[in-house]
């Protein structure tokens, strides 16, 4: 068995930080949906303008309004304002970690969805 990348929204703005919040990241419904993360699901986010990474799970948000709350003591790691990506994983199988293709969701700076891939092209469009 092998954990993979199931899915990512890649650099989303942080539009809340609520430090007296239980705790988890609240996400937009759409921008869940769109991942395929599931309320409650376990997700990694990493910091881009401070190198934070957590995990916590996630709650759904308001659909449409490019809501993305950094809740409780993780709002100590990560500020409104700041630039970060939500990864989530599944754990699979040998064979079908050899063909899996994690869905890549890429934000404007609204967090308004721009695209959505579901391939490994994007690989080699990075590595070159």
């Amino acid at each position: 068995m092998r954990t993979m990348l199931k899915s990512k929204i890649h650099r989303v703005r942080v539009t809340q930080a609520c430090i007296h919040y239980e705790g988890s990241i609240t996400i937009d419904k759409t921008l869940m949906e769109a991942a395929d993360i599931l309320p409650f699901e376990k997700v990694h986010v990493l910091d881009v303008d401070n190198g934070a990474r957590l995990e916590t799970y996630a709650i759904e948000g308001t659909p449409g309004s490019g809501e993305v709350c950094i809740n409780g003591a993780a709002a100590r790691l990560v500020n409104q304002g700041d630039t970060a990506i939500i990864i989530s994983y599944q754990t699979v199988s040998e064979e079908m970690a050899q063909s899996l293709k994690p869905k890549l969701v890429y934000v404007d700076e609204r967090n308004a969805i721009r695209s959505i891939k579901n391939d490994v092209d994007w690989l080699a469009q990075i590595t070159g």
